[in-house]
């Protein structure tokens, strides 16, 4: 296979080796596999789908036949550490590699929404009055003494050093109250031509940078953004790579996800009262306090129906809204300090209790209407898409061809289960609305059966919705002191989480650290740095840590992670799909298992020499008929429900690690 028409000399495997060379990694047959199975894919325009597992090296496998093809390719990821990775490491080092050989330099670039960049007018002119948000109309108005007041002269004088304006490239980082003083949304911004500073902005200097780029990194998020609200933010491009693609479905379903709270709506009387005559803002505040008090009463739960009460509250919301938006569009204030600054922010706030009161009005059979109520924030009202698989089918795999790149996306046993997520049919099937794609599990270069262990508690009592497990809390503390501390416990509620860290402190002398006393990151540092550490936590933590060596040889998951059955948009998918003769527990309820359970087991092997037991406290993975479709769908360790050889070989796992004096 050629790389390219002007390089016909040089292979695929040629560029691939000079890039693995060049970022110090060692080629892997499944990084091997990986680059032909992309090429293959860009070459024929159609979709892949790719498991890798870690430690394959799948950046790599991606960004070399892509760089090749030489059309413009987007790359999408779901975290800022592989977004930083890419354009950081992975990027600059392979294109200095395959220069020489390609006979021509790609350009890379990053492209985030603009609420991620500073902006200079935001800045310069301080933000729009919002006195009940607590908001400064200027930096002067912050006291100096104070943490909000020191962060922002922090942000003052960085906006003089640097180059993106990127938050993420701000070390060390500010509160998200401060950044909100110095950026703006895309409704709220200006615009390039009636802002004064708009030749220096940051966010169009970003976007120009992306328009000339061979390689767009970005994230899932602005993906989503660009393919649903149908104003391109992104350049047009010709190959689009999804990586962490598990991820994919659950952020562009918060993307088109849209919430109603009393907060959210008084913020848009304040802002707009001042814009609009009399009778506008009063017609708006009666309306916002009318929904105001509906949602004092609002109680947890789906709403299949709107009740006749929230319907003539939305409906005046909705009316004294678009009412406002009309007035906000007409008439201007010349005696209002940057009026158009104050116009743009109230107007953003309005459109979208509009768009929001509105949608559910329309009461489409395709979304999801439910109250959430929350101890610090109170009640709100959201609604969602049933599914997002037809709104990807249409946007995402209609004009490109897409490469789906993940260490999970083969759930019991193939790809099915998450395509028709994405919107595929099953992998073969053809058809006038069903885009032909490919399903690829390149392996990994770990020795799952001889570096780890799958043990499961088959003898303990099954989780019930409430109340404690003695019997799993013995369990647990007998594997943690086995194993000499070393464990990351993944549990399936923040609660759960926190009577398992009470009850191990009082009966271990190992130090337990618990998701929510520190930072993530500090966490996550302290877990690695001393081997009899224990950490604690919930659903980040089954995806978002990276511990190879000692410090993590026992990985223990409380249950399976299924849905809360009083999900309302879990719930409401799989009753979908049960009405439409499908199996809904399988397709929603276990998929969602397995996927947390195949992120989960991937904490423990993270490199060659790792050795460890993924324990699970939860007798159905043995024991119910679903239980042979999770384990599938996690690494393929050495498989015992043997609680006695589980002991055995933490001990001997310790014992090593010490001996080494690890």
């Amino acid at each position: 296979m050629t790389a390219t028409s002007s390089a016909s000399a040089t292979t695929l495997t040629d560029l691939l080796h000079a890039a693995v060379s060049a970022v110090g990694g060692t080629e892997r047959p499944g990084q091997v596999a990986m680059a032909e199975a992309v090429a293959e894919a860009i070459d024929s325009g159609t979709h892949l789908l790719v498991q890798a597992g870690t430690g394959t090296g799948k950046s790599l496998g991606y960004l070399v036949p892509a760089l090749a093809h030489g059309d413009r390719v987007v790359v999408a990821t779901a975290t800022l550490a592989l977004q930083r990775q890419l354009v950081e490491r992975d990027l600059p080092r392979t294109v200095e590699a395959l220069h020489p050989l390609l006979r021509r330099r790609p350009e890379f670039a990053m492209l985030k929404g603009r609420s991620n960049y500073l902006c200079l007018h935001r800045l310069h002119e301080g933000v729009p009055q919002d006195d009940e948000d607590g908001l400064f109309d200027a930096f002067e108005a912050a006291a100096p003494t104070s943490k909000l007041g020191k962060d922002l002269l922090r942000l003052r004088d960085w906006a003089d050093e640097t180059e993106s304006g990127d938050r993420d490239d701000l070390t060390p980082g500010v509160s998200d109250r401060a950044w909100a003083q110095v950026s703006v949304t895309s409704r709220e911004c200006l615009g390039a031509s009636k802002c004064a500073y708009g030749a220096e902005c940051f966010a169009e200097a970003a976007r120009e940078r992306a328009k000339l780029a061979d390689v767009v990194v970005t994230n899932h998020a602005l993906l989503a953004i660009d393919a649903i609200e149908g104003a391109p933010v992104l350049p047009g491009h010709e190959v689009l790579i999804v990586d962490e693609a598990h991820e994919l479905v659950s952020r562009v379903t918060g993307v088109a996800t849209g919430e109603l709270t009393p907060g959210q709506v008084n913020r848009a009387v304040r802002r707009s009262a001042k814009l609009v005559d009399e009778k506008v803002a009063d017609g708006l505040q009666t309306a916002a306090e009318n929904f105001e008090r509906l949602m004092e009463l609002a109680l947890p739960g789906r709403l299949e129906e709107i009740p006749e009460e929230l319907g003539h509250a939305l409906m005046l919301l909705r009316d004294a809204a678009r009412t406002a938006v009309t007035a906000l569009g007409n008439t201007r204030d010349k005696s209002v300090q940057d009026e158009d600054a104050v116009r743009k922010q109230a107007m953003a706030s309005v459109e979208n209790v509009h768009a929001v009161a509105e949608r559910i009005l329309e009461g489409s059979e395709y979304d999801v209407v439910w109250y959430e109520r929350h101890d610090r924030f109170g009640a709100s009202l959201r609604v969602a898409p049933m599914s997002v698989s037809g709104l990807l089918r249409e946007k995402l795999f209609a004009d490109r061809s897409v490469v789906l790149a993940s260490a999970t996306l083969k759930l019991g046993g193939d790809f099915n289960g998450v395509g028709a997520s994405l919107g595929l049919a099953p992998e073969g099937v053809e058809g006038e609305d069903c885009p032909p794609w490919k399903g690829v599990d390149v392996g990994s270069p770990f020795d799952y059966p001889k570096q780890g262990i799958l043990y499961v508690a088959r003898h303990l009592s099954q989780p019930g919705r409430e109340g404690s497990r003695s019997d799993m809390l013995d369990e647990l503390a007998e594997l943690v002191e086995a194993a000499g501390g070393r464990t990351l416990g993944l549990f399936s509620s923040m609660r759960a989480a926190q009577a398992a860290a009470e009850e191990l402190r009082g009966r271990l002398d190992v130090p337990v650290l618990l998701q929510g006393e520190e930072t993530l990151g500090e966490l996550i540092r302290n877990f690695a740095a001393d081997p009899r550490t224990c950490l604690f936590g919930t659903l980040s933590l089954w995806q978002g840590v990276d511990v190879p060596g000692p410090s993590c040889q026992l990985v223990v998951m409380d249950r399976v992670p299924f849905p809360r059955p009083d999900d309302p948009l879990m719930s409401a998918r799989q009753r979908a799909v049960e009405a439409a003769g499908g199996n809904g527990f399988m397709a929603v309820a276990a998929t969602h298992a397995a996927l947390l359970m195949a992120q989960g087991a991937g904490r423990l092997v993270r490199a060659t020499g790792d050795r460890g037991v993924v324990a699970v406290l939860d007798p159905r993975l043995a024991t119910a008929r679903y239980g042979s479709f999770l384990r599938a769908s996690m690494p393929d360790f050495w498989y015992t429900t043997d609680r006695n050889q589980v002991r055995r070989s933490l001990a001997a796992i310790d014992a090593a690690a010490k001996a080494e004096g690890r």
